[in-house]
């Protein structure tokens, strides 16, 4: 993580000393160098569906990974993640009525998580339009999103890269002492699908895939040009997509095995991804 991560690390010092401190002085003295952390981003961190849910309109649950991550760090949560946000709900008001996101954004936020831009390039429109029903007939995903010889999600991905890293920028200003770090995507597919289990046949799941793929190659790449780290939750969860038993899978498909919405991390996944945040934080 480099220097990135060089503040976290500090204040996580201070923070073990102070609480040691704290057992011969003022309470206080610990209670004010808590980290405080703020969880920008879509459903992908916020758990739609998992219980127990603590903000309905967006689809927060209580097992989300911002909420397992500021429980291991011991951190002052602002989570407002909320599904189905773009890069427009960090700085707009979502269904008309959610706050900014970047509202929560203070001078001494001391650690920013940021997972988002799969809503930008509308890549869940795909989970309709290119699942087959029966016998697969018709053209594939790729063809179905190619507009004169252009993949329209490769074009939305471009469009969108600017956008992120002005929402960097804009974090950094709000919260200019904060760790900013950038979060991807869980693995959906491995490689070859598992259709009919799974509605999406060996091409269209690869091609899915290799399109989150190049989403999270893009999140990478505004981070490292925009003073942030990212952290990589795609490979550790190779081995455990929706093609998986439900005992080994953090990601739902198109019928759960566990509470969770569709094509969406499940608790399990939550956990796991709050522990590789967790570990990449901590070194």
């Amino acid at each position: 993580m480099g220097n990135a991560v060089s503040k976290l690390r500090r204040r996580m010092a201070a923070s073990a000393v102070l609480l040691v401190a704290a057992v011969v002085g003022p309470p206080s003295a610990a209670a004010d160098e808590q980290l405080r952390y703020v969880a920008l981003g879509d459903s992908s961190a916020a758990g739609p569906l998992i219980p127990n849910q603590i903000d309905t309109t967006c689809g927060r649950s209580d097992r989300g990974w911002p909420q397992v991550l500021a429980g291991r760090l011991g951190a002052e949560l602002a989570n407002v993640t909320c599904s189905a946000a773009t890069t427009n709900d960090l700085t707009g008001r979502q269904y008309g009525i959610v706050p900014p996101q970047f509202d929560a954004l203070r001078p001494d936020t001391g650690l920013v998580t940021l997972a988002i831009a799969a809503n930008d390039i509308d890549l869940s429109s795909a989970f309709t339009a290119c699942a087959s029903s029966g016998t697969p007939t018709g053209p594939t995903c790729q063809e179905r999103y190619t507009v004169d010889g252009v993949d329209q999600f490769v074009a939305r991905i471009e469009a969108t890269a600017p956008k992120v890293g002005a929402a960097l920028e804009e974090i950094h200003r709000r919260s200019p002492d904060a760790d900013v770090v950038v979060v991807g995507y869980l693995t959906y597919w491995r490689p070859g699908g598992c259709y009919p289990t799974d509605p999406f046949t060996a091409v269209d799941a690869d091609y899915l895939q290799t399109t989150f793929d190049r989403l999270m190659a893009m999140l990478a790449d505004q981070a490292s040009r925009h003073g942030a780290s990212y952290v990589d939750i795609r490979t550790p969860s190779a081995d455990h997509g929706l093609c998986e038993p439900p005992e080994r899978r953090w990601l739902e498909g198109l019928v759960p095995a566990s509470p969770a919405y569709p094509y969406h991390p499940n608790a399990a996944g939550m956990a796991e991804a709050a522990a590789i945040i967790g570990a990449a934080v901590a070194r």
